[in-house]
């Protein structure tokens, strides 16, 4: 099969997709320049490198990949340069001695300038969207970060209230209610308001950023066979039921709380656009499970649009070339479509 026969339509964005450098010691550089190996047969709308231009043209040369790297002075340049080069937005702080592999938090200041621009641009609209690196948080906590990780961190940037997790596979978007907590701790942090507010803004999102004039959610329950009927615990019936009818009552077609263990073969998930879990690995392992290495991770009430690759800074992987783009390929064509979903919507709204 020829290249150009497997090439596909690029997402319109209404600006260049700002990717963030993510930790520099890990895979986010490689795989930046895989997808843009790829990018016309991945159909990739241009997008632009906020990184240290030195230190992506040394791991050109240790990879030996045919990759022009090309510094620009602003992201619309990015548009003229993307299909002969990787366009790159120069740091103020330098990394071009980071080593794949090796953690250095000397580099942390370098990281929080990549996501802190990248946030500016998209708030100005210079990016279209910002799609992040994986990045390392151990090397950024001893350098004195002070937010949990990326998500707190583009929160505080925006000034988003409630910032919410989505995971997007071929298939399924799955939504967490609660996240990284122990599951005694999110147990007992599962509220009839949490369940509501979460469920309120994923059907925003899906009206503004994937153009679903009315989306259904799917709701899954918290115990086995959604409690039997309280057979096995009061939690579907004193906590995610009515957090179930506030939302029909805002209009909103939501099934639930459902057995989490019969919402998710293909047949039942023709029924909604979303689903949401109680708990992390409710909403999380059935996206996985559908594709591993193509999953999105997409962050709902901000007031830019964010995507990342659903993975780590693979640490292990990083220089050798062996890891896999298909994350970021994904995370890029959704950040630029949902970009080009919000760019119509605020159009039709004036």
């Amino acid at each position: 099969m020829s290249a150009s026969s497997r090439e596909t339509t690029p997402p319109v964005a209404p600006a260049p997709i700002a990717l963030t450098m993510g930790e520099p010691a890990g895979i986010g550089g490689e795989i930046a320049l895989a997808a843009w190996l790829r990018r016309v047969e991945a159909g990739l709308a241009p997008f632009f490198l906020i990184d240290d231009p030195d230190r992506l043209a040394r791991l050109v040369e240790r990879l030996g990949w045919g990759v022009e790297i090309a510094p620009i002075e602003a992201p619309q340049a990015a548009v003229e340069t993307f299909p002969r080069a990787l366009p790159v937005l120069p740091l103020a702080e330098r990394c071009a001695d980071a080593v794949p592999g090796r953690l250095d938090r000397a580099y942390a200041p370098a990281v929080v300038e990549s996501i802190e621009r990248a946030v500016g641009l998209a708030e100005t609209g210079a990016a279209g969207a910002i799609v992040t690196n994986p990045i390392h948080k151990s090397a950024l906590y001893e350098a004195g970060f002070a937010h949990p990780g990326h998500t707190e961190f583009l929160a505080h940037l925006t000034g988003a209230a409630r910032p919410v997790m989505m995971l997007v596979a071929p298939g399924l978007r799955a939504v967490p209610v609660t996240i990284h907590q122990a599951l005694a701790d999110a147990i007992a942090g599962l509220s009839t308001e949490l369940i509501h507010e979460t469920g309120r803004i994923v059907a925003d999102a899906l009206v503004r950023d994937f153009a679903i004039p009315t989306p259904r959610l799917a709701v899954a329950g918290l115990n086995p066979h959604a409690g039997e009927g309280g057979a096995l615990g009061h939690e579907e019936i004193e906590v995610i039921a009515p957090a179930v009818e506030r939302l029909r009552a805002e209009g909103i077609a939501v099934l639930g709380p459902l057995p989490a263990d019969t919402m998710f073969h293909a047949e039942a998930r023709e029924g909604y656009d979303a689903a949401l879990g109680m708990y992390h690995d409710q909403a999380l392992i059935p996206v996985k499970t559908l594709d591993f290495h193509g999953g999105v991770n997409m962050t709902l009430g901000l007031p830019i649009v964010r995507t990342s690759p659903d993975h780590g800074t693979a640490l292990s992987l990083a220089g050798t070339g062996t890891a896999r783009p298909d994350s970021l390929i994904a995370a890029l064509r959704l950040a630029a479509e949902a970009a080009g979903n919000r760019a119509r919507a605020a159009e039709s709204v004036r």
